[in-house]
Protein backbone atom coordinates (compact mmCIF):
# COMPACT_ATOMS: atom_id res chain seq x y z
CA UNK A 1 0.00 0.00 0.00
CA UNK A 2 1.28 3.28 -0.39
CA UNK A 3 2.40 5.70 2.27
CA UNK A 4 -0.21 8.05 3.91
CA UNK A 5 2.84 10.91 2.92
CA UNK A 6 2.72 9.09 -0.28
CA UNK A 7 -1.17 9.22 -0.74
CA UNK A 8 -0.86 12.77 0.68
CA UNK A 9 1.64 14.04 -2.47
CA UNK A 10 -0.82 12.15 -4.90
CA UNK A 11 -3.75 14.73 -3.05
CA UNK A 12 -1.69 17.92 -3.81
CA UNK A 13 -0.87 16.65 -7.27
CA UNK A 14 -4.58 16.18 -8.30
CA UNK A 15 -6.05 19.08 -6.95
CA UNK A 16 -3.25 21.30 -8.26
CA UNK A 17 -4.47 19.86 -11.69
CA UNK A 18 -7.96 20.04 -10.71
CA UNK A 19 -7.96 23.64 -10.37
CA UNK A 20 -7.11 24.21 -14.01
CA UNK A 21 -10.40 23.81 -16.26
CA UNK A 22 -7.72 24.23 -19.10
CA UNK A 23 -4.18 23.57 -19.76
CA UNK A 24 -3.33 26.56 -18.28
CA UNK A 25 -1.95 27.59 -14.50
CA UNK A 26 -3.84 26.68 -11.60
CA UNK A 27 -6.46 28.67 -10.29
CA UNK A 28 -5.62 30.02 -6.32
CA UNK A 29 -6.92 27.90 -3.88
CA UNK A 30 -6.08 26.93 -0.21
CA UNK A 31 -3.65 24.40 1.09
CA UNK A 32 -4.42 21.22 -0.41
CA UNK A 33 -2.75 19.41 2.35
CA UNK A 34 -5.09 19.50 5.32
CA UNK A 35 -8.06 18.41 3.08
CA UNK A 36 -6.13 15.14 2.52
CA UNK A 37 -5.28 14.60 6.27
CA UNK A 38 -9.48 15.15 7.19
CA UNK A 39 -9.77 12.49 4.53
CA UNK A 40 -7.06 10.30 5.60
CA UNK A 41 -8.65 10.49 9.19
CA UNK A 42 -11.84 9.30 7.84
CA UNK A 43 -10.32 6.23 5.62
CA UNK A 44 -9.19 4.73 8.91
CA UNK A 45 -12.33 5.85 11.30
CA UNK A 46 -12.31 2.38 13.31
CA UNK A 47 -15.66 0.66 11.80
CA UNK A 48 -13.82 0.14 8.85
CA UNK A 49 -12.70 -3.53 7.86
CA UNK A 50 -12.59 -3.01 4.15
CA UNK A 51 -13.40 0.32 3.18
CA UNK A 52 -9.58 1.94 4.69
CA UNK A 53 -7.26 3.71 3.70
CA UNK A 54 -5.50 0.50 1.81
CA UNK A 55 -8.89 0.37 -0.35
CA UNK A 56 -8.44 4.19 -1.15
CA UNK A 57 -4.69 3.35 -2.15
CA UNK A 58 -5.97 0.12 -4.49
CA UNK A 59 -8.76 2.06 -6.06
CA UNK A 60 -5.99 5.16 -6.78
CA UNK A 61 -3.61 2.70 -8.47
CA UNK A 62 -5.98 1.17 -10.26
CA UNK A 63 -7.41 4.38 -11.62
CA UNK A 64 -4.39 5.19 -13.10
CA UNK A 65 -3.88 1.96 -14.89
CA UNK A 66 -6.92 3.04 -16.65
CA UNK A 67 -6.86 6.39 -17.04
CA UNK A 68 -6.00 6.23 -20.42
CA UNK A 69 -9.92 5.48 -21.18
CA UNK A 70 -11.20 8.55 -19.22
CA UNK A 71 -12.20 11.63 -20.71
CA UNK A 72 -11.13 13.34 -17.01
CA UNK A 73 -8.68 11.57 -15.72
CA UNK A 74 -8.20 14.47 -12.98
CA UNK A 75 -12.23 14.19 -11.95
CA UNK A 76 -11.82 10.40 -11.69
CA UNK A 77 -9.14 10.57 -9.50
CA UNK A 78 -10.96 12.88 -7.08
CA UNK A 79 -14.08 10.83 -7.36
CA UNK A 80 -12.19 7.67 -5.78
CA UNK A 81 -11.05 9.93 -3.22
CA UNK A 82 -14.24 10.98 -2.25
CA UNK A 83 -16.09 7.71 -3.30
CA UNK A 84 -16.61 6.37 0.57
CA UNK A 85 -14.97 9.03 2.21
CA UNK A 86 -18.60 8.86 4.15
CA UNK A 87 -18.74 5.03 5.32
CA UNK A 88 -21.53 4.00 8.45
CA UNK A 89 -22.38 0.49 7.42
CA UNK A 90 -25.75 0.44 9.11
CA UNK A 91 -26.32 3.69 6.57
CA UNK A 92 -27.63 3.51 3.13
CA UNK A 93 -27.00 7.03 2.05
CA UNK A 94 -23.38 6.85 2.48
CA UNK A 95 -22.47 8.10 -1.28
CA UNK A 96 -25.19 10.99 -1.49
CA UNK A 97 -23.20 12.26 1.88
CA UNK A 98 -19.81 11.40 0.21
CA UNK A 99 -20.91 13.71 -3.02
CA UNK A 100 -22.12 16.04 -1.10
CA UNK A 101 -18.73 16.35 0.90
CA UNK A 102 -16.85 16.51 -2.58
CA UNK A 103 -19.07 19.04 -3.19
CA UNK A 104 -18.09 21.60 -0.22
CA UNK A 105 -14.74 20.32 0.03
CA UNK A 106 -13.37 20.99 -3.87
CA UNK A 107 -15.66 23.91 -3.63
CA UNK A 108 -13.36 25.49 -0.84
CA UNK A 109 -10.39 24.28 -2.87
CA UNK A 110 -11.35 26.15 -6.01
CA UNK A 111 -12.11 23.61 -8.63
CA UNK A 112 -14.28 24.61 -11.22
CA UNK A 113 -17.95 24.08 -10.86
CA UNK A 114 -17.99 22.14 -13.73
CA UNK A 115 -15.47 19.57 -12.37
CA UNK A 116 -16.88 19.59 -8.75
CA UNK A 117 -20.14 18.50 -10.50
CA UNK A 118 -18.82 15.80 -12.72
CA UNK A 119 -16.77 14.78 -9.18
CA UNK A 120 -20.19 14.34 -7.35
CA UNK A 121 -21.93 12.61 -10.06
CA UNK A 122 -19.45 9.94 -10.04
CA UNK A 123 -19.75 9.50 -6.48
CA UNK A 124 -22.97 8.78 -6.42
CA UNK A 125 -22.60 6.24 -9.61
CA UNK A 126 -21.14 3.85 -7.22
CA UNK A 127 -24.52 3.04 -5.38
CA UNK A 128 -25.06 0.55 -8.33
CA UNK A 129 -21.72 0.81 -10.29
CA UNK A 130 -23.42 0.52 -13.90
CA UNK A 131 -22.44 3.69 -15.93
CA UNK A 132 -24.39 4.21 -19.02
CA UNK A 133 -22.94 3.69 -22.19
CA UNK A 134 -20.42 5.63 -23.17
CA UNK A 135 -19.75 7.33 -19.85
CA UNK A 136 -16.16 7.03 -19.94
CA UNK A 137 -15.18 8.59 -16.39
CA UNK A 138 -17.93 6.55 -14.71
CA UNK A 139 -16.92 3.22 -16.97
CA UNK A 140 -13.06 4.36 -15.01
CA UNK A 141 -14.00 4.54 -11.28
CA UNK A 142 -16.40 1.58 -11.66
CA UNK A 143 -14.04 -0.60 -12.86
CA UNK A 144 -10.90 0.60 -10.75
CA UNK A 145 -13.50 0.28 -7.30
CA UNK A 146 -14.73 -3.51 -8.59
CA UNK A 147 -11.25 -4.68 -9.49
CA UNK A 148 -10.92 -6.41 -5.94
CA UNK A 149 -13.84 -8.97 -7.23
CA UNK A 150 -11.10 -9.92 -9.64
CA UNK A 151 -8.55 -10.86 -7.43
CA UNK A 152 -6.89 -14.55 -6.30
CA UNK A 153 -9.48 -16.67 -4.43
CA UNK A 154 -7.25 -15.98 -1.40
CA UNK A 155 -7.44 -11.85 -1.99
CA UNK A 156 -11.04 -12.27 -2.38
CA UNK A 157 -11.83 -14.14 0.93
CA UNK A 158 -10.19 -11.37 2.68
CA UNK A 159 -12.45 -9.07 1.06
CA UNK A 160 -15.46 -11.03 1.75
CA UNK A 161 -14.08 -11.76 5.24
CA UNK A 162 -13.44 -7.74 5.77
CA UNK A 163 -16.95 -7.29 4.37
CA UNK A 164 -18.79 -9.44 6.99
CA UNK A 165 -16.37 -7.90 9.88
CA UNK A 166 -18.18 -4.26 8.89
CA UNK A 167 -21.44 -5.71 9.17
CA UNK A 168 -20.44 -7.46 12.22
CA UNK A 169 -23.28 -5.88 13.99
CA UNK A 170 -25.87 -7.85 11.57
CA UNK A 171 -27.02 -11.49 12.49
CA UNK A 172 -25.83 -14.44 9.83
CA UNK A 173 -29.37 -15.32 8.67
CA UNK A 174 -29.61 -11.33 7.69
CA UNK A 175 -26.35 -10.65 6.12
CA UNK A 176 -26.62 -14.11 4.13
CA UNK A 177 -29.60 -12.75 2.41
CA UNK A 178 -28.46 -9.15 2.22
CA UNK A 179 -24.82 -10.16 1.05
CA UNK A 180 -26.81 -12.91 -1.84
CA UNK A 181 -28.81 -10.09 -2.98
CA UNK A 182 -25.59 -7.72 -3.81
CA UNK A 183 -23.82 -10.87 -5.67
CA UNK A 184 -26.82 -11.33 -7.55
CA UNK A 185 -27.35 -7.70 -8.16
CA UNK A 186 -23.51 -7.82 -9.49
CA UNK A 187 -23.90 -10.97 -11.33
CA UNK A 188 -26.56 -9.65 -13.34
CA UNK A 189 -24.99 -6.85 -14.83
CA UNK A 190 -24.05 -7.42 -18.24
CA UNK A 191 -20.41 -6.57 -17.28
CA UNK A 192 -19.05 -5.80 -14.06
CA UNK A 193 -16.14 -3.68 -16.49
CA UNK A 194 -17.03 -1.64 -18.57
CA UNK A 195 -13.22 -0.68 -19.71
CA UNK A 196 -11.61 -3.09 -22.59
CA UNK A 197 -8.49 -3.25 -19.96
CA UNK A 198 -10.78 -3.95 -17.25
CA UNK A 199 -13.09 -6.63 -18.87
CA UNK A 200 -10.29 -8.61 -20.52
CA UNK A 201 -8.52 -8.30 -17.37
CA UNK A 202 -10.86 -8.77 -14.16
CA UNK A 203 -14.21 -9.95 -15.72
CA UNK A 204 -13.62 -13.87 -16.08
CA UNK A 205 -12.25 -14.43 -12.45
CA UNK A 206 -14.32 -12.02 -10.84
CA UNK A 207 -17.83 -13.47 -12.01
CA UNK A 208 -15.77 -17.08 -10.90
CA UNK A 209 -15.47 -15.57 -7.17
CA UNK A 210 -18.77 -13.95 -7.10
CA UNK A 211 -19.97 -17.04 -8.04
CA UNK A 212 -18.66 -19.15 -5.46
CA UNK A 213 -19.01 -16.60 -2.52
CA UNK A 214 -22.98 -16.45 -3.34
CA UNK A 215 -22.70 -20.32 -3.47
CA UNK A 216 -21.33 -20.64 0.00
CA UNK A 217 -23.49 -18.64 1.46
CA UNK A 218 -27.04 -20.09 -0.12
CA UNK A 219 -26.12 -23.52 -0.42
CA UNK A 220 -27.04 -23.83 -3.80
Amino acid sequence: MATTHGLQERWTGTVLAARSADAGAPRPGPDPGPYAEELLKRWSEPQRRYHTVTHLAAVLDRVDELAGHAEDPVAVRLAAWFHDAVYLPERSTNEERSARLAERALAELGVPAARVAEVARLVRLTVGHDPAPGDRNGEVLCDADLAVLGGSPEAYATYAAEVRQEYGFVPDEAFRAGRADVLRQLLGLPRLFRTERGYERWERVARHNLGTELALLTGV
